[in-house]
């Protein structure tokens, strides 16, 4: 209640006022979180003095703007605790470990309100009724595999993490390597990043209007169909053919990973020494020997980390085929499946889905970071 009255008052300031008073509310913050990690942990008489002052102005501040003798209890007890143990640390080292405990603290704090608490209850909601209110067991998943278009949609996502992040790793490889060291390096470069700066929602506007059909005889919107009937072809209907479909909506996210591929693979080419080039060619090698025994291996890290990259992404897609086809025509995925059956008040089927994502995805991250740290041993 207090803090409504707080931001009822805030609103009732001039608007220049009210970036003051916030600026000085996060700087007051920014500054009572370095107290804790820098200055209340070290040794001295000056600090401990400043520890009992917090002690008591602590609780005082919160007893004058909150005007609740519990609330000002409750925080007198807990820097009571915690100033005892920056005493007791401070003399017996510099608080080392508060340090950590107090930079790792907000990150934790994120990550459980963020995805560990949010993973369990959606585990939990995938074995309940759509309403939440009573166990159902492995219903919710025998009803996904066992309908053909749930099956459907399962065979849509394995084709797209199977296909997606192959063809982006592919074409980022070869036109890294074509354009390395060439005039003008720079600007190809640029030219093939761009999609990347275009989000996902905007790429499928544009790659729709590119799939745009209209009748036989009308002009020709969809820049593909104008091509075809310049050739003397009938308009074709990119996102109603299946399967096909889904091929297409897959080019839409090549064309948007292809440029991060690239980038990473770049910078990973230039990194193989040259000396190990130089050898190569004084060994003889031609142009794709010396690419398939020299470069492809220094580059291997890096391929690992796009492949898995994008695999992980092409796993979750899901504002590509909402935004083009929205599912219609067997082009649903497990993203927009879960969306869809949370609109329809199916809350335990889509937890399901989501689920079934993240059991997908698990495998990917896991032997990601395994190889990460079989690098950093080998380094």
């Amino acid at each position: 209640m207090n803090i409504q009255h707080f931001f009822q008052w805030l609103s009732t300031l001039n608007p220049w006022l009210e970036i003051v008073v916030i600026v000085g509310l996060f700087v007051g913050v920014v500054g009572l979180i370095l107290f804790f990690v820098e200055i209340a942990p070290r040794k001295g008489t000056l600090y401990t003095v400043i520890r009992l002052v917090a002690c008591v102005v602590g609780p005082a501040l919160v007893l004058i703007f909150l005007g609740s003798w519990y609330e000002a209890a409750a925080v007198a007890a807990v820097l009571g605790l915690l100033f005892f143990f920056l005493d007791k640390r401070a003399k017996d080292g510099a608080g080392s470990m508060f340090q950590l405990v107090g930079f790792l603290t907000p990150a934790l704090g994120l990550l459980a309100v963020g995805l560990v608490v949010p993973t369990i209850q959606t585990t939990v909601q995938a074995f309940m009724n759509s309403r939440g209110t009573e166990f159902v067991g492995l219903d919710n998943f025998a009803w996904i595999f066992t309908q053909p278009q749930n099956v459907r949609v399962i065979v849509n996502t394995i084709l797209w993490v199977l296909i997606a992040p192959v063809f982006s790793t592919i074409a980022g490889l070869a036109y890294a390597y074509f354009i390395d060291k060439i005039r003008g390096e720079k600007y190809y470069k640029i030219f093939v990043f761009m999609p990347m700066a275009i989000s996902f929602v905007g790429a499928s506007i544009i790659w729709r209007f590119m799939y745009t059909q209209r009748p036989s005889g009308q002009e020709q919107i969809g820049f593909l169909n104008q091509i075809v009937v310049w050739f003397g072809g009938q308009p074709y209907n990119f996102l109603a053919d299946d399967p096909w479909n889904t091929f297409w909506l897959i080019l839409v996210f090549i064309w948007i990973q292809t440029g991060f591929a690239m980038v990473i693979l770049s910078a990973a080419i230039k990194g193989v020494p040259t000396e190990q080039l130089e050898a190569a060619e004084l060994d003889g090698t031609n142009a794709w020997q010396k690419f398939r025994n020299v470069v492809v291996p220094g580059i291997r890290p890096a391929l690992i980390v796009v492949l898995t990259t994008i695999s992980i992404a092409s796993l979750k897609v899901f504002d590509i085929v909402r935004t083009m086809t929205a599912g219609a025509n067997n082009t649903s995925v497990l993203a927009n499946e879960m969306y869809t059956q949370f609109r329809s008040f199916e809350a335990g089927r889509s937890a399901a889905f989501a689920l079934i994502l993240f059991v997908l995805v698990l495998p990917i991250v896991i032997y990601n970071a395994v190889q990460l740290k079989k690098q950093r041993e080998i380094r």
